[in-house]
């Protein structure tokens, strides 16, 4: 039976502006197309990630980014299906704890370990998300799921996709706030294998490539292919699996 089958609602989690798009983009395209409301919490703006070449790159290491990271993943939002009403803030109200005052994690950064793993920087904020206790970031996603209700939480798997700490982070804290308030939780996988739905979604390489296109200060498009700022090209992905985690 599918994952999908009698979803109405579901909460995406990501780490950072553009993560949206490039991991789950095709998915996300597909629950709207479906008719699934489809929520995303963000949980940085990505303050460390490094500008591509060009008009945008001065913003690089400056709050400029910040805002113009914010304005970017609203626009990718937008084109993927989701409504302002459906995108939240980690640390913000309703993703916010009981009793805890708003906060903003910040990118907590990474490094190349190997072509395509990443670690965590050599140089961590006091306010990054890796160092807030995980206690405190899972009772915000908490707060959000219980806020919303979702049929389904889909995040991560356990090793972020490709290594990034914050990634890794928000699969540890959507999995264990999934648990916690009774949710269903799925994580993304890019291969086929054993336990999962695979979903080959051709048919949104359109919108997912707007949805890119939006996000300018951090890649560029080239025909199918994602250019990122450091020049590492891949091609856009519309094939994403999901695999179940028992509660």
């Amino acid at each position: 039976m599918s994952l999908l089958n009698g979803v109405s609602t579901v909460l995406c989690v990501h780490a950072h502006p553009d993560d949206e798009t490039i991991a789950t983009g095709a998915l996300i395209a597909e629950l709207a197309a479906r008719g699934i409301r489809v929520s995303l919490l963000t949980a940085t703006r990505g303050e460390q990630g490094e500008v591509v070449s060009g008009p945008l790159s001065v913003l690089e290491g400056t709050d400029a980014l910040t805002h113009e990271r914010e304005r970017e993943l609203a626009g990718a939002a937008s084109a993927l299906g989701i409504g302002s009403a459906d995108r939240f803030w980690l640390g913000m109200p309703p993703a916010r704890g009981a009793g805890l005052s708003p906060r903003v994690y910040r990118d907590s950064g990474m490094t190349w370990i190997r072509p395509g793993l990443a670690g965590p920087a050599d140089d961590i904020d006091d306010d990054a998300l890796v160092r807030a206790p995980l206690g405190e970031v899972t009772a915000d996603v908490a707060a959000v799921i219980e806020e919303l209700r979702p049929a389904l939480v889909i995040s991560y798997d356990n090793g972020g996709g490709y290594g990034h700490p914050d990634h890794v982070r928000m699969h540890e804290a959507a999995l264990a706030a999934s648990r916690a308030v009774g949710v269903a939780f799925a994580e993304v996988v890019h291969q086929p294998g054993a336990g999962t739905e695979w979903f080959t979604l051709d048919r949104h390489l359109a919108v997912v490539t707007a949805a890119l296109r939006c996000h300018a200060s951090q890649l560029t498009v080239d025909g199918t292919h994602i250019v990122h700022s450091g020049g590492q090209r891949e091609p856009i992905s519309t094939a994403v699996g999901l695999r179940a985690l028992s509660r």
